[in-house]
């Protein structure tokens, strides 16, 4: 009897992934625990196992596919049977889905006092016909797993409006996506269409949309040839999340420039050192001690706000993320533990950090579980930017490129002076709900005077 494999629970609120590559044809023979996929989810690649020893005798992805948990990608023949319509099996090491949040409410009773018996054989024929939607009844709640409900939460979907498709009247979370899927290709075309395109006025005016929603694109063939290209991978995941930080954070920026010569200085004479036990003693290895000492005395840049219970979540560990560019865009792997390692500890394990990640090596628990980040686009040029915080973090550090300038500088008998100094643009971008810029000010003060004074970091290597 033939199996089928579909998308597993990755696990983290992953719902979808893009396949990278196929690692075996139709025909071909595997082992249970050999990888037949390639899937890119959220910024890490996946390679998924084959859960059955067999022939594969169909595949219904490709590379550049998006799918979703629970979709279909392959078959194979013989053995056990194919699990049950609506059920995915669960990635190795991850438990199984919770059981369905049902409360158990005894039947309505009628006017006799006799209770009623509940019409689950006239739901059942309506479901195996077809029909498009039994409605729930709306006090009674959805029976749907947990997180199925968050999922919903999260795409702003009545769970009692959606069509259920597993066993016994269960919503899946893929009836969830499913549904507002299509609520928003209704509302798309409701807004837009060739009859509105075809009434357009000699100036278009832009269109006034409730708050939340995102208004309608005009029709960009109509003045030129255009080429759409998939919002996929890291940068779909990008997009997602620095919207989500614009919308949920109130950010506010503070500037200034460290005068880091001597701190240069002391890099050119280490480097050497440091590249021969396999590592890079960059500017960023050596911002990152800087910011720990700076994290260490105000602890409000190291925490998270929890807005539900209002509370400002303090961490005690200090684990810094590093922007990293990359050809599939931006990434930004975790280095945990920086209080704890001497500078040339950070030194090897960030460049293989870097390397991995680059190459699609880096996992997705060394992109997760960062407390601070930290960005450097030094070496691209530009004099400033003011990076978007990394939501739920509370503040981000931005480093431009250091150049030589002339600073006019006084000594202990009044005179002044001007003298070129190496000059290092610093941006600190933070939550103005959990910090002050007051607070900001004196953060960049302990990274400056750290970064000012390589003494201090001398003691850490």
């Amino acid at each position: 009897m033939a199996r089928t494999f579909k998308l597993p629970d990755l696990g983290e609120g992953i719902h979808e992934g893009e396949i990278i590559e196929v690692l075996v044809s139709v025909g071909d023979e595997v082992e249970e625990g050999d990888d037949i996929v390639v899937v890119e989810t959220d910024k890490a690649s996946v390679e998924i196992p084959s859960p059955y020893t067999g022939e594969v005798t169909g595949i219904e992805v490709e590379a550049g596919d998006l799918v979703h948990v629970g979709d279909e990608i392959m078959r194979f023949s013989g053995g056990e049977e194919a699990p049950a319509e609506g059920e995915v099996a669960p990635a190795e090491g991850q438990e199984e889905e919770e059981p369905a949040e049902v409360e158990k409410e005894p039947p309505p009773e009628d006017e006799e006092g006799e209770a009623e018996a509940p019409e689950e054989e006239e739901a059942e024929t309506g479901a195996a016909e077809g029909e498009e939607e039994v409605p729930h009844d709306r006090e009674r709640p959805v029976p749907a797993a947990p997180s199925t409900r968050r999922l919903a939460r999260e795409l702003g979907v009545d769970l009692h409006e959606v069509p259920p498709s597993g066993p016994a009247g269960r919503v899946t979370s893929e009836d969830v996506r499913a549904f507002a899927e299509r609520e928003e290709r209704e509302e798309k075309g409701a807004a837009g269409g060739e009859e509105r395109a075809a009434r357009a006025p000699l100036v278009e005016v832009p269109e006034v949309v409730p708050h939340g929603r995102v208004p309608s694109l005009p029709d960009f063939e109509r003045w030129g040839e255009v080429e759409r290209i998939p919002l996929r991978s890291v940068r779909r995941a990008t997009a997602k999340q620095m919207a989500l930080s614009w919308s949920q954070v109130p950010h506010v920026n503070h500037q200034d420039k460290v005068d880091i010569t001597a701190l240069e200085r002391f890099r050119e004479r280490h480097k050497a050192e440091i590249e021969g036990e396999g590592g890079r003693l960059t500017p960023t290895v050596l911002a990152m001690k800087a910011v720990v000492a700076a994290l260490k005395q105000h602890p409000r840049f190291n925490a998270s706000l929890d807005p539900e219970s209002e509370e400002i979540i303090l961490k005690q560990y200090y684990h810094l993320g590093i922007a990293v560019d990359t050809d599939r865009g931006l990434l930004v792997p975790v280095i945990r533990d920086v209080d704890r390692k001497s500078i040339r500890e950070l030194s090897i394990e960030l460049y293989e950090m870097v390397q991995r990640t680059r190459s699609g090596e880096a996992s997705l628990d060394e992109l997760q579980g960062g407390t601070f980040t930290i960005t450097n686009i030094g070496i691209l040029g530009g004099t400033a930017f003011f990076p978007i915080i990394n939501f739920p973090e509370v503040a981000i550090l931005g480093m431009a490129r250091a150049r030589w300038e002339p600073v006019v500088r006084r000594d202990e008998e009044g005179t002044f002076e001007t003298e070129p100094r190496y000059m290092l643009p610093l941006m600190l971008c933070f939550d103005h709900r959990v910090v002050d810029g007051a607070d900001a000010a004196r953060f960049v003060g302990v990274v400056k005077e750290a970064l000012e004074t390589p003494e201090r970091l001398l003691l850490t290597m």
